[in-house]
């Protein structure tokens, strides 16, 4: 399943969480997985209806004041020693960690030390850890999102009354879309914009998608927006690229990455495409260019999620001579692909099966296999390819190796 974030009045925690709830995530579950985290706290929902649209006001009551507020280190600690899955933790720690490097920066603050305010309290903690909760029930593998609307005002907080969007917000949206809104106050709180920095994979148009469900949440907030102060998340699964014979070729949103050098030794690019790969680059190729000063040089080029985006260019910035990187968010349509084993001249072999536009299917040798068959029966490469797609493949024409030369 994938998700469509509309964030036409903001965002807010629970905002998240009760659109998620809308969408079919029981309260019951929720409560109990909670539970396993912390305690001082009840959940409740209740219908409200904003410009006759029904939506779910999700509301945390605090019952163990005990807890005002934490630091980032007693989130950190709850969360690891916690029973949550493995994504949910990661994805927990990597939104309160936007924050702490928020304020850390804000004021001038070894992360560790930073102190929550609101943010540390039991709501915003069962906000940010419920809505991936949710996420993870709901079965969503990949979450789109509006670009971000932010209010105008001023809110009284903590450190005094300061200007909309407060500097946090501001922080942990750098290198996201947002644009201006109507709304007379504060519309994306800190928590929000961490919740969905951290579970976009782009911002801006919906994706092509069957449609399964809607939910909305509700703010608690008078905006002063003609807009009901409403999120919308919408649900549903991948649409196809159709053609007349029913096509499965799959789309989605990638990021590509370039920088030109001219002074990297080659040991350097071997070792750095390596790298690239193991951190989740989905291609890296090096294309020879024409410099600046008639100097020869090589165009990086490398394809990645959004989600690795930063990493890449960390690792490209650090491993290379290059001083710049350009990255810009694009689209590519790919076939499915899968592991699975065959049936060959030379025993059970892993392979690659694709699923081709038309639905038929084809596999595709693995080259770290085939090279291993190719140095145990002392024969070349080329050969072994063959024998495999003739055996994985019947009825296609392939340039077939008699049967001698593979035994």
């Amino acid at each position: 399943m994938i998700a469509y974030v509309d964030m036409f009045s903001g965002i807010s925690g629970d905002m998240t969480l009760g659109a998620l709830i809308d969408l079919g995530v029981p309260l019951d579950f929720l409560k109990e997985k909670l539970s396993h985290v912390l305690h001082g706290f009840q959940l409740k929902t209740n219908i409200v209806y904003k410009h006759h649209l029904k939506a779910i006001d999700l509301i945390v009551d605090v019952i163990d004041e005990g807890h005002a507020s934490r630091n980032y280190s007693e989130i950190k600690e709850l969360i690891e020693n916690s029973s949550l899955s493995k994504k949910v933790k990661k994805n927990s720690l990597l939104a309160f960690e936007k924050i702490a490097l928020a304020e850390s920066n804000i004021h001038g603050k070894d992360i560790e030390s930073i102190h929550f305010h609101e943010i540390g309290g039991i709501d915003s903690i069962v906000d940010i850890i419920g809505s991936f909760i949710c996420v993870e029930y709901l079965g969503i593998e990949k979450v789109y999102a509006s670009s971000i609307p932010l209010g105008s005002g001023f809110v009284t907080c903590a450190h005094g009354r300061i200007p909309v969007p407060v500097p946090a917000t501001v922080a942990i949206l750098k290198d996201v879309p947002v644009r201006s809104s109507d709304a007379t106050t504060e519309i994306v709180t800190p928590t929000g914009a961490a919740i969905i920095s951290t579970l976009a994979s782009s911002f801006g148009q919906m994706p092509e998608m069957i449609i399964k469900k809607v939910g909305y949440g509700s703010g608690k907030r008078d905006t002063g927006s003609d807009l009901p102060n409403l999120l919308r998340i919408i649900l549903g699964k991948p649409q196809l690229i159709e053609k007349k014979n029913k096509t499965s070729v799959h789309k989605e949103a990638i990021h590509v990455v370039k920088t030109n050098v001219d002074d990297t030794i080659p040991e350097v690019l071997g070792f750095l495409m390596e790298s690239l790969f193991e951190n989740k680059a989905l291609d890296v190729c090096y294309i020879p260019v024409q410099m600046k000063k008639n100097r020869p040089g090589i165009q990086l080029e490398v394809i990645c999620r959004k989600e690795d985006l930063d990493n890449i260019v960390q690792i490209i910035l650090t491993q290379t001579t290059s001083i710049g990187v350009r990255h810009y968010e694009s689209g590519r349509s790919f076939l499915l692909r899968e592991k699975t084993f065959v049936k060959t001249s030379f025993g059970k072999l892993q392979v690659k099966k694709i699923t081709n536009p038309d639905n038929s299917i084809r596999f595709v040798p693995e080259y770290f296999v085939a090279k291993k068959v190719a140095k145990e029966k002392k024969i070349p490469l080329k050969d072994v390819y063959a024998r495999i797609l003739s055996d994985a493949n019947p009825g296609e024409s392939h340039p077939i190796v008699p049967i001698e030369l593979v035994k």
